[in-house]
């Protein structure tokens, strides 16, 4: 070994010691007569003091010839340091060096490897190996991997089977896009990479394997956001011989074992929310439940009276912003303009400032005097100082507008702390939503996911009111994981998929493996799928989860480090029989 002890192990009870140490330099301190040496490797830092008089001269002269990011080996004898650095676990010694040895240079690295780096995001992602030298990057992979081993913990004392399921599978035309292999084999043909291993866990339940799990890459063609990579990883699960109950609090019992042990909070039971209550009230199918802040609806008291847009509309709805009363109409104008962006759609925004003297001042006071808005605050239950913000239109595209314009409300009142963990889950999705694009529908989740029972006579009638089998877990307004009780019989399962707009032909083609298998005696089973860069994030505080990747993606799905995605050679396009070979 090329070193006794770490970078962030020596304490006061090692002075007098001797001890060697391997890292990087972090820095390199010249007073003239004292040359400090901050050592670092992923343990922390340790300061190397070389003086004038007792420190070898060769040995002083090679230290000031370090360079940033130099791979050192240093030993001497541990000593109190005379001024002490109480920000470094190490901050009480340092060790007098004796002897040093460079086992190898470095460049000027392109940006600093400190806590706050000069380094934007680009040039951090080319330089990623660089990157992942930093204290803040360190820890947020050390989290990811206290994550896992905990994960893995709890579902291996829950009797789960961790079981690998193959990378290259067939393409589906449900979901998102796949990326696709061309085989080189069987020209004209393709493997996918699997957005899930859906179909291949519940062919573990019909294999016997009742319990199985998976910390697991993934892949989507998809557009990028912060919380989206084209791989991905999931915590998938399934169970057999199970209700919906027994699904949510065995995995409960997972979301609360990781915060106990990685967290250190003890979280109380989680609340469950109908999805119509969550749309409802919230406008949102993952509620941000860390604040109230509830939609009022106000379409019997303001409608009617003479206010045109109020009176067009299908649905008028506010909530209230308990305190804001004051706002300038700058930041009135702010938040107007926000809702009338076209990602989200609203037509206006009306606002009723309910001064602190009981008076009010609207932008509806020319239709509505103060007897009206004092009704509407009674409604909402807002008190002088508090803000009333009121959208209308067509019902379901209103409460998503009204939604946003909650959640950033939160966010500019100081709601949204992430140090407060606010944990739901919401059930009893709807099946089926109509696509216009399609004109047909789909199924919201995926086509495995079994309607509620007593709704299945209305997959006639009434195809959108089916209510699925199905839950999510939310934390903190972000959706980390989702599941259903499966259908579990050929005859439904067909049905489903007539449903969907598969022929019999199609279905067949596209799983009959999996239908073939339900008529071998497949149990009843459900499962579930944690977005564990999502979830670590979540406990790391942070809004993206290239923050919890080792190598991720940029947002335009690129790897800056290894430069891809990028073109093949022509010759591998000729063996792959995508292109023909030149005459």
């Amino acid at each position: 070994m090329l070193r006794t002890h770490t970078c962030g192990e020596l304490r006061l009870t090692h002075v007098g010691t001797t001890a060697t140490l391997a890292g990087w330099v972090q820095r390199v301190r010249d007073k003239g007569s004292i040359v400090w040496i901050d050592l670092r490797d992923r343990y922390g830092i340790t300061q190397v003091i070389l003086e004038e008089g007792k420190s070898d001269a060769a040995l002083l002269m090679q230290a000031r010839t370090l360079g940033r990011e130099f791979v050192l080996q240093v030993g001497g004898t541990v000593t109190e340091r005379l001024s002490r650095n109480d920000k470094l676990a190490t901050g009480d010694v340092e060790i007098r060096a004796t002897h040093m040895r460079v086992l190898n240079t470095s460049k000027t690295p392109p940006f600093t490897i400190e806590d706050d780096t000069d380094g934007g995001d680009d040039l951090r992602m080319k330089y990623r190996y660089l990157d992942l030298r930093r204290a803040p990057v360190r820890e947020s992979l050390l989290l990811r991997h206290r994550m896992a081993q905990q994960t893995r913990a709890y579902l291996d004392g829950q009797r789960f089977v961790e079981v690998e399921t193959p990378v290259l599978i067939k393409s589906t035309p449900e979901g998102a896009r796949d990326f696709v292999v061309p085989s080189r084999i069987h020209h004209g043909e393709f493997y996918a990479l699997p957005q899930s291993p859906q179909t291949f866990k519940q062919l573990l339940m019909v294999s016997g394997f009742d319990r199985y799990y998976q910390i697991v890459k993934c892949f989507r063609d998809e557009d990028l956001r912060a919380d989206r990579q084209p791989e991905f990883t999931q915590i998938d699960c399934e169970m057999a011989f199970i209700e919906q109950e027994d699904i949510l609090l065995t995995f409960e019992g997972l979301i609360r074992h990781l915060f106990k042990t990685v967290k250190g909070i003890d979280l109380p039971a989680v609340p469950r929310m109908q999805y119509a209550e969550a749309m409802k009230n919230y406008g949102s199918d993952k509620p941000d439940t860390r604040f109230e802040m509830k939609f009022v609806e106000l379409t019997d008291l303001a409608k009617g009276k003479g206010f045109p847009v109020f009176d067009q509309s299908e649905l008028i709805v506010g909530i209230c912003a308990h305190g804001a009363a004051e706002y300038t109409r700058r930041q009135l104008d702010e938040l107007t303009d926000f809702v009338k962006r076209p990602q989200i759609g609203a037509r206006g925004l009306v606002y009723v400032q309910y001064k602190s003297d009981g008076t009010f001042k609207s932008s509806v006071d020319k239709f509505f005097p103060a007897d009206e808005l004092q009704k509407w605050a009674n409604t909402m239950k807002a008190q002088p100082g508090d803000l009333m913000l009121v959208l209308s239109g067509e019902r379901d595209k209103t409460r998503k507008a009204l939604g946003e314009l909650r959640l950033t409300l939160g966010t500019r009142l100081g709601l949204r702390d992430k140090n407060t963990f606010s944990v739901l889950w919401v059930l009893d999705f709807p099946l089926l939503e109509w696509h216009e694009e399609t004109h047909r529908y789909h199924a919201m989740h995926h086509p495995f996911t079994s309607p509620k029972p007593e709704d299945i006579p209305l997959l006639d009638s009434q195809p959108g009111q089916v209510r699925a089998n199905a839950y999510d877990l939310v934390i903190n307004g972000t959706e980390v994981g989702g599941g259903s009780i499966r259908i579990h019989d050929r005859a439904t399962q067909q049905l489903m998929f007539s449903k969907l707009g598969f022929t019999e032909e199609e279905a067949k083609r596209q799983f009959g493996f999996l239908l073939e298998a339900f008529e071998f005696g497949a149990p009843p089973h459900g499962g579930i799928a944690f977005g564990f860069d999502r979830l670590c994030a979540l406990f790391g505080g942070s809004d993206s989860i290239r923050d919890f990747i080792a190598f991720p993606k940029n947002n335009a799905g690129r790897d800056m480090m290894i430069d891809t995605p990028s073109t093949i050679a022509a010759e591998q396009l000729v063996e792959l029989g995508i292109a023909v070979r030149p005459q």
